[in-house]
């Protein structure tokens, strides 16, 4: 009887461990493969994946997510690696072992950057509103999104259209948030290689569970944005 008692034990333990849950996957996570590295952002319900080397944006991918089981859902709003994937959806079996993320099928470790802590700013957001001349401007999003997704301390913004497939850019690296600063530290950016490295700070402040964003951006120009939670608009 103890040593079936011990197997029960044994196998529950297991079983758990390979249990996935969308709160597991909560945060940053990153795999390296040769001097590839990629980096997932998870919220609750929405990811990105941004692939790039020192030097150079490879591609990104990103959407909707839920997690059960031994399973990841996929579900594709943007893909610049294959476009025919968006819109689609994809179940990837998947484990927590160990701290890491693995992707069974792929055989793909994925280290834990961050479990979406400080993170005051933490989640995905999509552009609400933008300042022209001395007015602000409501924007609606539909199809056409632009997203800023982070994690406790990584971001990503992706401009996309869900319907036509079309890419429009993306860029991202790591954040902090002190004393009402936003700070972004630029380690891909798709249009042009020459940000990498580069830092960027933004007024911010959380009002009416609005994001709002304001400084200079990479060119110089003048930014003041509304940002809305997605799960706030519905979208």
């Amino acid at each position: 009887m103890k040593l079936l008692i011990l197997i029960a034990a044994v196998l529950t333990s297991l079983s758990a461990v390979a249990q996935v849950k969308s709160s597991d996957l909560v945060g940053a996570w990153k795999s390296q493969s040769n001097n590839q590295t990629s980096v997932a952002i998870c919220s609750d319900k929405f990811f990105s994946v941004a692939v790039y080397t020192n030097s150079e944006f490879i591609g990104t991918y990103g959407g909707k997510y839920t997690a059960a089981g031994q399973n990841i859902t996929l579900n594709f709003e943007f893909h610049t690696l294959n476009p025919e994937m968006i819109t689609q959806q994809v179940e990837v079996a998947a484990e927590i072992k160990n701290g890491k993320l693995v992707l069974t099928q792929e055989g793909t470790e994925w280290t834990r950057l961050d479990d979406g802590k400080p993170g005051k700013l933490a989640g995905a957001w999509l552009i609400t509103g933008r300042m022209q001349g001395n007015t602000m401007s409501e924007m609606t999003p539909g199809a056409r999104r632009t997203m800023k997704i982070l994690s406790g301390t990584r971001f990503q913004w992706i401009a996309y259209n869900v319907d036509t497939k079309e890419f429009f850019g993306t860029g991202g690296g790591s954040y902090t948030t002190e004393k009402g600063k936003y700070t972004e530290n630029i380690e891909f950016f798709s249009r042009d290689n020459s940000r990498v490295g580069k830092s960027l700070s933004f007024d911010f402040n959380l009002e009416n569970q609005q994001w709002h964003h304001k400084g200079l951006s990479s060119k110089g120009e003048p930014i003041n944005e509304v940002w809305s939670k997605r799960e706030n608009i519905g979208l």
